[in-house]
């Protein structure tokens, strides 16, 4: 028990001293003008054609992008993205993951109280977008009682709720298209600009434009409010807009052709970096968690089973706690939620400690049921020779139970390598990140879905052979 609970303290003490706050990864501090010398730019890295992966070897590129990078090269500063699912983006700048939010941010005045925001980098309008044939949706108005399929944190899906509409929530772009293709909603409302290079790029797509929306959509950056970024951000906005550096990359991304690459050259591109995150972001994330969580798990199985009333009531509640409240949950409250009492943690190790708290949560029951199964006999054998407690655990108990801990705890493991494509959500891009990446502009959702489905399957396959490895060697000296 003793040397079980130094152990997690040991392993818990590692994670925090891994854990770097977001402020300290800027080196040398702000200059003089408030602006940091590595500008950190949040941004979604899913919106064609502002922020999206498909530059020189798959790269984060797109007009926010271009326009960012110049207004860096102007200032004389880094810039260093953070790829977030846009839901998250402003949790996470509050959080302090970045400084800046470049993504086709709409300015209004609710956002304009809460952040500071730039002068406008560039102005466009929504439009309305429903299937081809469809005749009963012709304005703004007809919206109402309809299901318009939005991103439910962006300006669009405020323009479709004010016009009636049941909001259906989606986080890209292009699985709002998706749906509306396939009949599950009615309508979307989106950026004109980023609809045009949609139809530009899929002139056989199953939707049309109906109409315009009446306000004009001016697109902003978003810093925290008394950041002092503003007066720098809104200079080079002004001084691109001069030069003409604006326009030209206006010209790059909607005024331009752009060749569309084929199913198989977007599968051949994507396979071997969706292929890198498995093997640098699930399978650590993995490994690491599942051995933490047993750590864990042990601790608290044998804390479950203390006659000490407390002892046993702490691990009973962190049981329930764990088992009672989402995974998704855990993750938010650990990166975006303890920032804000001064505890901040970078993306993996924030992930390795969820999932770690989840796994020892849930195999803390198997690790108690495996070793209550064994016939009390066996303790009091162990203490007849003069063993004591930790001795006979390593000794005598432990092996025993692992011949029946294995099998559920096997599911367990196969269980949380598919877990960890919620990392994506605290900004870790393990391999169905990647693959929302690259679906993201070409939307090849089943090829590219596919493929990470193949390298889950594969991982899964090699974890099933190893179970049944295991449990032919622990049972070779069970006698029959």
């Amino acid at each position: 028990m003793k040397r079980a609970s130094a152990s997690l303290f040991i392993a818990l003490l590692g994670l925090l001293y891994a854990a770097v706050p977001a402020s300290a990864a800027t080196p040398g501090g702000a200059r003089a003008d408030g602006i940091p010398p590595v500008l950190k730019v949040g941004t979604e890295g899913v919106y064609p054609p502002f922020s999206y992966h498909g530059g020189a070897g798959g790269g984060l590129t797109g007009y926010d992008i271009d326009v960012m990078n110049a207004i860096g090269k102007h200032l004389g500063v880094k810039v260093e993205y953070v790829e977030t699912p846009f839901d998250s983006m402003f949790a996470a700048l509050e959080a302090g993951r970045f400084d800046v939010v470049a993504n086709q941010i709409t300015f209004n005045e609710e956002r304009n109280a809460r952040y500071d925001l730039s002068d406008p980098y560039v102005e466009t309008t929504g439009v309305l977008v429903v299937r081809k044939g469809d005749t009963a949706i012709k304005t703004i108005a007809d919206l109402k009682g309809k299901r318009a399929a939005e991103n439910v944190t962006s300006n669009w899906a405020q323009v479709a709720k004010d016009a009636g509409a049941t909001v259906v929530g989606v986080d890209d772009m292009g699985l709002a298209i998706d749906n509306l293709e396939q009949g599950r909603v009615d309508a979307l409302v989106n950026d004109k600009l980023a609809i045009r290079n949609y139809l530009s790029t899929h002139p056989d797509s199953e939707v049309k434009v109906v109409a315009e929306t009446d306000d004009i959509s001016k697109s902003v950056f978003a810093a925290k409010k008394g950041s002092g970024y503003l007066p720098q951000l809104n200079k080079a906005v002004a001084d691109l807009k001069a030069d003409g550096t604006l326009d030209k990359i206006y010209a790059k991304y909607f005024d331009a052709k752009r060749p569309v690459p084929t199913t198989v050259e977007i599968m051949r591109d994507n396979a071997w970096p969706m292929a890198r995150a498995a093997l640098t972001k699930t399978i650590p994330l993995t490994a690491i968690s599942f051995t933490l969580g047993m750590v864990i798990a042990l601790a608290i199985g044998l804390m479950r089973m203390s006659k000490q009333p407390v002892v046993a009531g702490i691990a009973r509640l962190y049981i329930s706690f764990i088992r009672g409240t989402p995974l998704l949950v855990q993750l938010f409250l650990i990166f975006y939620a303890l920032p804000q009492l001064g505890v901040k943690f970078d993306p993996f190790p924030a992930a390795v400690i969820a999932f770690s708290l989840n796994v020892g949560g849930y195999a803390a029951e198997i690790v108690r049921s495996s070793i209550e199964s064994l016939p009390k006999g066996q303790w009091e054998a162990a203490s007849t020779v003069g063993m004591d407690y930790a001795t006979t655990l390593r000794r005598i108990i432990l092996p025993q139970a692992a011949r029946t801990a294995v099998p559920p705890l096997s599911n367990t493991l196969i269980s949380l390598v598919k877990d960890t494509s919620l990392a994506a959500v605290i900004l870790v891009i393990e391999l169905f990140r990647q693959a929302q990446l690259a679906a993201a502009p070409s939307l090849e959702y089943l090829a590219l879905y596919g493929m990470a489905a193949v390298y889950y399957w594969v991982i899964c396959l090699a974890l099933s052979f190893a179970q049944s490895r295991t449990e032919t060697r622990l049972n070779r000296f069970v006698a029959a």
